[in-house]
């Protein structure tokens, strides 16, 4: 096997992995634990993976004081994202808002034409177009039904965070930490906000079958660690423009468990809005200066993809 061929096989199994919440989560949540306590072991049980994977990596895992706060702020954004997708979940189809939050790339460029003085090409201009086609073709069904307001805000806002992050996380300072570390430390300050939210700790619901620490554990293990890591050596392997563009089937996975696991509705229109969310992004980023950047940091904190029944 080339190293070609190895390099396209890794960057669909960090796809599928990042794809794989929903088989861990949903378990979960029919057992009765609550966002904030699934999303605060994921982060916990991915800090010790993380922590492993940096020190066999050769990297120290202290930061300067002056990195504190940046990372701090960091974390709090990814954090933030994962929430506000979570509770995306529990207005609209699972499937629905992994392919609208996929429309963050799009953010990223419209944040560093705005205030970073890049340049809005035409082929950005016309994705943008065809990405809010395609959300509009999501938003209304063919039995008139439309998606709920609040779901699509939570979303975006979701996405919206992320984009920031990636644009924040790339600036000066931060840039020069080690991916991995990076990453580490994100997922520490993140953590946080996890803590507040269950109060301390105090309102934490843990797994009432033993094996489903298990599903706790995959979470911060298979999405987290195994796709980060196929991620950064598919990129050795082809490059960062193809792994990225690669990185269009985590949504369409989220689309395939909705439709055959969960039920989900799977209408001509809805496959014509995602098609067209999916061609808008992949054409960003195969045309942007910023691939390399989505590559390095669409891996930090996949989310879970679907809501609870």
């Amino acid at each position: 096997m080339n190293s070609t061929t190895k390099g396209y096989i890794l960057g669909i199994i960090a796809a599928a992995t990042y794809g794989m919440n929903p088989l861990f989560a949903l378990p979960l949540y029919a057992d009765g634990m609550d966002t904030n306590s699934v999303l605060f072991f994921r982060y916990l049980f991915a800090i010790f993976i993380l922590g492993i994977m940096t020190k066999t990596r050769g990297h120290s895992i202290k930061i300067s004081k002056n990195d504190i706060f940046p990372l701090f702020i960091m974390g709090i954004l990814v954090a933030l994202s994962s929430f506000a997708l979570f509770e995306s979940y529990n207005y609209m189809a699972a499937g629905i808002a992994s392919t609208i939050l996929f429309v963050y790339p799009i953010m990223v460029a419209l944040i560093m034409c705005i205030f970073f003085k890049e340049k809005l090409t035409v082929n950005t201009i016309i994705c943008i177009i065809m990405a809010l086609l395609g959300i509009a073709m999501l938003y209304k069904n063919e039995n008139g039904d439309t998606l709920s307001t609040t779901g699509i805000i939570f979303v975006m806002v979701s996405a919206l965070s992320y984009a920031i992050y990636i644009v924040g996380a790339d600036r000066d300072r931060l840039k020069k930490i080690p991916t991995v570390k990076l990453t580490f430390y994100v997922i520490v300050f993140g953590l946080t906000l996890f803590i507040a939210t269950t109060k301390g700790c105090t309102q934490i619901a843990t797994p009432t079958r033993w094996y489903l620490w298990f599903n706790l554990f995959a979470l911060a293990l298979f999405p987290t660690a195994v796709s980060f890591l196929c991620t950064t050596l598919a990129v050795q392997y082809i490059g960062s423009t193809p792994t990225a563009i690669l990185g269009a089937l985590e949504p369409v996975v989220a689309v395939i468990f909705g439709v055959t696991l969960f039920s989900e509705p799977f209408t001509q229109r809805i496959t014509g809005g995602i098609l067209l969310i999916l061609i808008a992004v992949t054409l960003v980023i195969a045309g942007s200066s910023f691939n390399t950047t989505l590559v390095r940091f669409r891996k930090l904190f996949p989310k879970i993809k679907f809501r609870k029944k």
